[in-house]
């Protein structure tokens, strides 16, 4: 090793030994008679102190050259420092130099390498290498190491096998767009990335693997947002010979484990939550429960009073935001303006007051008696001092604002601390949802997933089929969907009637899943399992919002990489060899 020790191990029990440090310059400051230089890697920092008279000339002379980021190795003894750096794990101390190598100079970087630095986003992605360099994403990537680590621990304790699954596979019509790749060997034919290993872990439960998982990469060709990038990574997990019960249990305990090793905190048991109750509470199905502020129908109480837009309203619901009763006509003019964004989709805001004495005072009292507003108040348990929020219009649509309002409300409350976590699971999802404009159901989770064995004779009444439950699982975690998963189908009769209802013909579900189909007819147990969003489950665990914070090399919200400068171009001869005929012009 060029090194004895790293920049963030000495201390004062240190002092008298001579050491060796390598790394790069943090920065540099001279004082005439003295200078220091403040050395980085990974581990930490230390202060280097170059004097005048004790030192050689030949050492003060490099370090009078020296620029941020220039890669050192330096040779010299630990002493203690005049005047300490509380802050600084290494403060105590400081090397005085012997021997400075410059190992490599470098160009002034294109930001600050700080933890506050001057780099906006498309720079620091651009220079993703420097980046990596701060602390606060150097910790992001160390924090995603020790979740793995922590992960592939638990899960070999209770016996899971860790597998590896192909990542040139077959394209499938259900789910997001798939990521293809042209086969040079196969003229006109295409394998896919995988949109997860969902074939081959049930495979796997076949083979007889009763217990497998794996940290797997995954790829979705999809609309970006903070939280989604074209590949990602799962904690994918299978299990044979069990019910929906051992499944919640056995991952249950996971994220307990998680959090207890990496937070050091005991989450304890995690409630449930039919899918039904969040979207009428919530009118989500990935509820943030950190508050509460649920929903509350008021159809009944406001119907009939000659407001046309309550009267004319599929769905009249309501929250009570606590305490806000005091909020200025600019402030619920904001709100009115927040529940009209086009992602949010109401088309206006009602509001009411409850004053210090419980009269209520609305936005729409001409229409509403003192006592007709007092039902208001009555239906949404409210107090002197708060505020009722109204939304009105069709039911999908009126709960998906409300849901966006209540989120909101519970920010600029504080409701939100990052700090804070209310894990649950979400069950008893719809086994499929009709969409009018194709005109068939697609899988609410995906076609392997089985319903609930009490609601299976509903799948042979075309009027009961809506009504099916899934027998799937979401694990929530402060408004954010960090797993999900089914008791999967494992009877060829069934998956083949589930094949039908989604609008595949006995030759369609042949050509795409006639491997799946007949190795059923090889004794296929009862299984199931589930998939947590690994980049997810770090970014929550981090405190922050975007995934990107916790991937190395992520993309941007345009699906690019542009440290690389990825997608690119192709040579006409390389597409000539792939068999596609498509002209593409080269790039200027």
């Amino acid at each position: 090793m060029l090194r004895t020790h790293t920049c963030g191990e000495l201390r004062l029990d240190h002092v008298g030994q001579t050491v060796t440090l390598t790394g790069w310059v943090q920065r540099t400051r001279d004082a005439g008679g003295i200078s220091w230089i403040v050395l980085r890697d990974r581990y930490g920092l230390t202060q280097l102190a170059l004097e005048e008279g004790v030192e050689s000339a030949e050492v003060r002379e490099q370090a009078r050259h020296l620029g941020r980021e220039f890669v050192l190795s330096v040779t010299g003894q630990v002493a203690e420092r005049y005047s300490k750096n509380d802050k600084l794990p290494t403060g105590d101390i400081e090397i005085r130099v012997e021997k400075l190598t410059v190992l490599n100079p470098a160009k002034l970087p294109p930001f600050l390498i700080e933890d506050e630095t001057d780099g906006g986003d498309d720079l620091r992605m651009k220079y993703r290498y420097l980046d990596l360099r701060r602390n606060p994403v150097r910790q992001n990537l160390m924090l995603r190491h020790q979740m793995a680590q922590a992960v592939r621990r638990f899960l070999d304790g209770q016996q899971f096998i860790e597998v590896e699954t192909p990542v040139l596979i077959k394209s499938t019509p259900e789910g997001a767009r798939d990521f293809v790749v042209p086969s040079r060997m196969n003229p006109g034919e295409f394998y896919a990335l995988p949109q997860s290993p969902q074939t081959f872990k049930q495979l796997l439960m076949v083979s007889g693997f009763d217990r497998y998982f794996q940290i797997v990469k995954c790829f979705r060709d999809e609309d970006l947002r903070a939280d989604r990038q074209p590949e990602f990574t799962q904690i994918d997990c299978e299990m044979a010979f069990v019910e929906q019960e051992d499944i919640l249990n056995t991952f249950e305990s996971l994220v307990q484990y998680l959090f207890k090793e990496v937070k050091g905190l005991d989450i304890g048991k995690l409630p449930r939550m039919t899918y039904a109750d969040a979207m009428r509470l919530y009118g989500n199905d990935k509820p943030d429960t950190r508050f509460d502020m649920h929903f509350v129908e008021l159809n009944d109480v406001v119907k009939g009073q000659g407001f046309p837009v309550f009267d004319n309203a599929e769905l009249i619901v309501g929250i009570n935001a606590h305490t806000c009763a005091h909020y200025t006509r600019k402030q619920l003019d904001e709100l009115t303006e927040f529940v009209k964004k086009p992602q949010v989709g109401a088309t206006g805001l009602v509001y009411a007051r409850v004053d210090a004495d419980g009269n209520v005072k609305s936005s729409v009292d001409k229409f509403y008696s003192p006592e007709e507003l007092q039902k208001w108040s009555a239906a949404l348990g409210a107090n002197p001092g708060d505020l009722l929020l109204v939304l009105a219009g069709p039911a999908h649509k009126t709960r998906k604002a409300m849901s966006e309002l209540r989120l909101e409300m519970g920010q600029r409350l504080c409701l939100r601390d990052k700090n804070d976590f209310s894990p649950l699971w979400v069950v008893d999802f719809p086994l499929l949802e009709y969409i009018e404009e194709e005109g068939r159901y697609f899988a609410m989770h995906h076609p392997f997933t089985s319903p609930k064995p009490e609601d299976m004779a509903l799948l042979d009444n075309p009027e009961t089929i809506g009504q099916v439950r899934a027998n799937a699982y979401d694990m929530v975690i402060n408004g954010v969907e960090v797993g999900g998963g089914s008791i999967r189908i494992h009877d060829r009769a069934v998956q083949a009637r589930m094949f039908s209802l989604l609008g595949f013909s006995d030759e369609e579900a042949k050509a795409q899943f006639g491997f799946l189909l007949d190795a059923f007819e090889y004794g296929a147990p009862p299984h199931g399992g589930i998939a947590f969003g690994f980049d997810r489950l770090c970014s929550l665990f981090g405190g922050a919002d975007s995934i990107r914070d916790f991937i190395a090399f992520p993309k941007n919200n345009s699906g690019r990489d542009v440290m690389i400068d990825s997608p690119s171009v192709i040579s006409g001869a390389q597409l000539k060899e792939l068999s596609i005929e498509t002209k593409v012009a080269e790039k200027k």
